[in-house]
Order: structure tokens, then sequence, then C-alpha cells
């Protein structure tokens, strides 16, 4: 028995799913007698998650986005707990939840695993909690010389300066933000003094709450890989609950949508699908479900308009998504000027602002077969992107689709960036320049001054995009403005164009961002379009322009000895 139990003590060291069956309990949901700690499908894909980071002596850091109802929470705090009863010794952590009683409903699943912990797995004998120095929030565990602190967003000084290197922080979507208090301040009071060690711990988990939150913006900094933690979403068809018997499968699958056909493309079994049918009918609105049983993270940040694009298409989008051949910047002998056109180089710089998935091609035989599209946003590191993208046209000359080969995106002052524009078009065999010009046109309400910066480029720059003017009064020829100019009634246009594309395919993206930013794109109640709050559409802004040029006219093989000749395209050409 002695040796069976010594093995049993060796093996729990390195199997969490074993030693959770086999030593904790936890609340039957149907409401019996307590069931041993029995790990469901996203439980496991979680523990992957957990175990991937304290195997390889990494600090271990999570962001999850949970759906209801498959045992996020409880994972999270019983995988602490055997880092505490099992790997270390005085291994304090903190448990923080949007109230109090939130809190204290964690700290119940760690009682009642002491109560049934047996006393040999510990040469210390059977752990449980006393009070730490008469303090009502904090609790060790005898024998093991581990603190587990309690606290809240309402009350944060109960957590204030506490000595930890494992935080629970649960429901954060829910925290308070006021003027006083903020989910900032209490993240960094409980994780200000968690040491980057193994086995140190930050989970930070909870469902959704509509965007803008501070937890929505930890969630997207995850997402691209700025945040140190790693981003983890649960959608409910991987929830085992939530399927149903099927009766007639030739019938159910006769009759799907094309959501449900994109919920099984994602890996949803037909019996989930029966169940979200069913469970569907209770709500008036399919985003008042899909905000209570999201299938991506979109879905599960709940907002008031409607998906401009169809999730269907823009998956498919996302399979010509791939990382660039070069990362850096582009730059010639001056910022600005004739000197800024000469000397034209890339400069190497991992995670720089240019991205080049294909380089121009060495034979210049086609006019206007690049397409450079701008749109202009803010200088501060807060405000919106600039972007600029290329489109290589030359497989529309085939009946092929427009391909974006590079991109620019970043912070520059304006002036600056019209000429960066203007250095990438060069670089792409002289590319039609295609400028959104509305901030310029619009900023400080200096279109003067905008006029004059456009003007001053095309002195130097010999294809850049221009649009009729209205005539002033009548009889007067209407002249030519620089620029894309966008209104109520061009944007329809290029959205128009935009979902065109998708739905025939028309154009191959690589970015995986322009793809997110078409999801999170949208039409808001009063009929406007915009990213939903929190987001940008810089990006998508650049496809829409450059796709709606495309689609209007098509590059021309360059005949020998000629240049030119060809009217320009703009948005009044239809």
């Amino acid at each position: 028995m002695s040796l069976w139990r010594e093995w049993i003590r060796v093996r729990i060291r390195y199997d969490f799913e074993f030693w959770a069956y086999s030593f904790v309990r936890i609340k039957n949901k149907l409401g019996a007698d307590d069931i041993p700690f029995r790990l469901n499908r996203p439980q496991r894909r979680i523990l992957g998650m957990l175990e991937s980071m304290r195997t390889t002596d990494r600090p271990i850091r999570l962001i999850l986005l949970k759906a209801r109802q498959w045992g996020g929470s409880t994972l999270i705090q019983i995988y602490m707990a055997w880092i505490q009863l099992v790997h270390r010794r005085n291994w304090n952590s903190v448990i923080c939840a949007h109230i109090k009683e939130a809190a204290a409903n964690i700290k119940g699943m760690y009682s009642k695993l002491l109560a049934n912990y047996p006393d040999w797995l510990l040469d210390e004998g059977k752990p449980k909690f006393r009070p730490f120095e008469r303090m009502a929030n904090t609790s060790v565990i005898v024998g093991r010389d581990c603190r587990v602190t309690i606290g809240s967003a309402e009350s944060q000084e109960s957590v204030r300066g506490i000595d930890a290197a494992m935080a629970h922080l649960s429901e954060v979507a829910f925290w308070r933000n006021s003027r006083m208090k903020s989910p900032e301040q209490l993240v960094r009071s409980v994780c200000g003094s968690i040491m980057l060690l193994p086995y140190s711990m930050v989970v930070m988990e909870s469902t959704a709450n509509g965007t803008g939150s501070y937890f929505h913006q930890e969630c997207e900094r995850a997402k691209r890989h700025e945040s140190d933690k790693l981003f983890a979403f649960v959608p409910w068809f991987e929830i085992e609950m939530y399927a149903i018997p099927v009766n007639d499968y030739d019938s159910l699958i006769a009759t799907l949508t094309d959501y449900e056909r994109m919920l099984w493309d994602r890996g949803a079994t037909l019996e989930a699908i029966a169940w979200y049918r069913q469970k569907r009918k209770e709500y008036s609105r399919h985003t008042d479900m899909m905000a209570e049983y999201p299938s991506d993270d979109i879905e599960a940040f709940c907002y008031s308009g409607e998906r401009v694009f169809d999730p269907t298409l823009v998956e498919r989008l996302r399979h010509g998504c791939c990382a660039p051949r070069f990362e850096g910047d582009i730059h010639g002998k001056e910022l600005t000027g004739r000197e800024a056109l000469e000397g034209i180089e890339l400069e190497a710089k991992p995670g720089g602002p240019l991205q080049v998935w294909e380089y121009p091609a060495e034979h210049h035989d086609i006019r206007d077969r690049y397409l450079a599209v701008v749109d202009i946003g803010g200088r501060s590191d807060m405000a919106d992107y600039s972007v600029i993208a290329i489109f290589d046209r030359y497989w529309m000359l085939e009946g092929g689709p427009a391909e974006v080969v590079a991109q620019w995106r970043g912070h520059i002052d304006h002036d600056l960036l019209a000429w960066k524009a203007a250095q990438m078009a060069a670089y792409y065999q002289n590319a039609l320049l295609v400028i959104e010009s509305n901030t310029l046109e619009t900023e400080h309400d200096d279109s003067e001054h905008s006029a004059y910066l456009l003007d001053t480029l095309s002195r130097y720059y010999d294809n850049l995009y221009a649009r009729p003017a209205p005539p002033d009064s009548i009889g007067q020829r209407p002249s030519s403005r620089w620029g894309f100019h966008m209104n109520r009634a061009t944007k329809v246009l290029v959205i128009d164009a935009q979902r065109s594309a998708l739905r025939e395919g028309a154009y191959i993206e690589h970015d995986a961002r322009a793809c997110y930013e078409h999801d999170v794109f949208e039409r808001k109640p009063n009929g406007s379009y915009g990213a939903m709050e929190g987001h940008h559409d810089d990006i998508l802004i650049t496809r829409c322009i450059g796709n709606y040029i495309c689609s209007r006219d098509l590059p021309s093989f360059i005949k020998p000895g000629h240049r030119g000749g060809e009217p320009i395209v703009n948005e009044s050409s239809i």
C-alpha cells in the first residue's frame, strides 16, 4: 500500500487531470451528490494552454472569454489549488471578482476540495483553511503555508499590497469603472507584485459585457499578441450540454441555413445545431441569441448594430492570410519633395509599419497594374491608424482576383503620409495613387492647406487619382480635385463593392487584421456604417475603396512606345 501511495504522489505532480478526478469533488449541476471533477472538452483545451506554459517554465498568463455553464472558473481555481497543494509552498494567491460574494463562491470550491482531500497525500497531514492573522479576507492552508485572499472590484483596498504569486480575476467585464475606481487600478494593485517566475499565474476570465470595456480592450490586445496573456475563447458548441438528439438527420441537413452551415464548418455537431435551432426560438432577434450563446469572440461582445459582411464569406477570405515576406519601412533620399521619390528602398525592421507579401514585378508592361489606396488616420498613438494598401490587378486581365500585396500602417503626420504613399506607389511601378481626402479636407477646416498639399504632390507624382468637382455656378466647366471623397453616397458604393468582392471571390487578402475588421464592421441603428465601439476600420476602408476602383476599370497592356491616354477612373464615372 505504501508503494502504491508513493506512486500516486509522484503521478499527481505530472498529471493534473488524474489528480482532479481522483481527489477533487465538485457540485453536481443536476442537484445530486457531489461528483469527481472530470474535465470536459473545453476544460481540457484550456488545460492544454495552461500546461504549455507551466511545463516550459514560463509565467502562466491567460485571458479567457467565456460562454456560460462549462466550468471555466472551476478549472482555473482548481488548477491554482493543484499548484499550491502539489507543487509550491508559501505560494500565495488572490481571488478577485466583480462582487465579494462571487469571490467567496469561488473560494468555497477550494474549501470543499480541502474538506475531501486525503491526508496521506501531504506529509503535513490533512490540509485545511484557518484565518491568517485575524484578517477577515485571508486564509492560510495549514501545512502548506499558502495564503488565499479574496477581494472584489467594489472594495479594492482589501487586496492592495497583497504579496501574491497567483491571481484569479473573475468576471472582469463587470468590474465597475468610475472616477475613483477603475479595473486598471485594481489589476495594477493585484498583479503589480506578481513576479515573472515559473508557476506564477495571472488568469483574467469573464463572460462578455459589451464593447469598449477594459476586459474587451484586453481581449483585443491579447488577440493582437500585444499582451503578456494568451487569449482563449470557448464557443457554445464545444459545451457538451448544448446538444439534443436528432430523429431525422436528412431533414435537418436539407434545411440548414448559411449560418448553421458555418457552425458545421467550425466544428458544431448536428446535435448541437439542432439544439441551437430550438433555443433560437426563444429570442426575437438573432443578435440576442448570438450574444448569449456566442459562436466566436465577435458574437460574444453584444452589439446593437448588424453585421455588414457575411461571416461565412469573411471566413473564406481568411484562407489567404499569411505572414509577410518582409517587415520594415520604405524611404527615399528625403522625407518630402522631389528627392523623396528618388533612391526609394526598403529598410528591414521586425515589427515595422510596412508589410510586403509580394514584391513588384520585374517587368513593367501593364499600365496601372498596381493600385495604391490611402486611408488617413490620426497622429497620436491613441488615434486611428493611417493605412496605405497596394493592390496587384494582374490576374484581373484573365478574369481572376485582385490581390493585396503590401501594406503600410502606422501613425504619422499627414504631409509625411502623402509622401510615404507616393514612395510606395512609385516603388510599385508608378501605381495609381488614390488618397481618401476627407481627413485632409476637414482637418481644422483648412481645405486650402489640403489642396496645396495634394497639388504639390501631383507636381512630382504623375499618377495621382482625381475626381471631378461640381461647378460653382451654372455654365462653369467642372474642375477636378485630387483624392477620393468619402461621403454617405460614396460610402454605400464602396461597401457594396466590397460585399460583391467577397461574394465573388474577387480579391485575395493576406492580412488577418483586415478580416477581423470585416467582422466588427456594422450598420448602426441610425443607418450609418462603422466599426463596433472600441475597434478600427482603417484597413477595411482601403479594401472597400480599392475593390471599388478595381471593379470600375481594368489595367491594360502598355503598347510599345506609348504611355498613358486612358482616362483616370473615379467614383462619378458610373
